[in-house]
């Protein structure tokens, strides 16, 4: 059985649900565990029981989100060294551009050796005024659907063994 372990914060929804649509995709996949957990969760011990990663954070000023930071630097030196060469793949949910967010979380990736099978997204909600920044939000079903792609992928690629 393999596992895959799905990372995620979320503060006004956006991320949780396209986290959850990865997951809700890999659930089909025949020998293959799907973990959901909130990266305020999630420990070194449950990095290390998983074959494969999805990393699922928000854009927060210009930056990925401080509580997903929090998850890679409570990780990092830990898991140095014991996770390399493992699948990952990763989603922004921004409100303008995600960049910087998806640079930073993959540079981490980097640092751990990681293999990247799949170019990060950034779902994009032009939530721009303070209003619409704090406002729930919701994911469009096209953009579900990328992330449900992630999810799917991923669970496939581990279970016949290509990553």
């Amino acid at each position: 059985m393999k596992n895959l372990l799905i990372v995620y914060y979320s503060y006004t929804g956006g991320t949780r649900q396209m986290a959850e649509a990865a997951a809700a995709a890999a659930q089909g996949e025949e020998g293959v565990k799907i973990s959901l957990m909130r990266a305020e969760d999630c420990e070194p011990a449950d990095m290390l029981g998983a074959d494969g990663y999805i990393f699922a954070t928000p854009e927060n000023l210009a930056a990925m989100a401080g509580v997903m930071k929090a998850f890679f630097d409570r990780c990092y030196y830990p898991l140095l060294g014991q996770i390399e060469g493992r699948p990952y793949a990763a989603m922004i949910c921004a409100g303008s551009d995600g960049e910087n967010a998806r640079k930073q979380l993959e540079r981490i990736a980097t640092g751990w050796r990681l293999k990247k099978v799949i170019d990060t997204p950034i779902i994009c909600t032009r939530a721009q005024t303070e209003e619409a920044i704090l406002a729930p939000k919701t994911i469009s079903e096209k953009d579900k659907a990328q992330c449900a792609e992630i999810g799917a992928t991923l669970a496939a690629g581990l279970a016949m063994g290509v990553f």
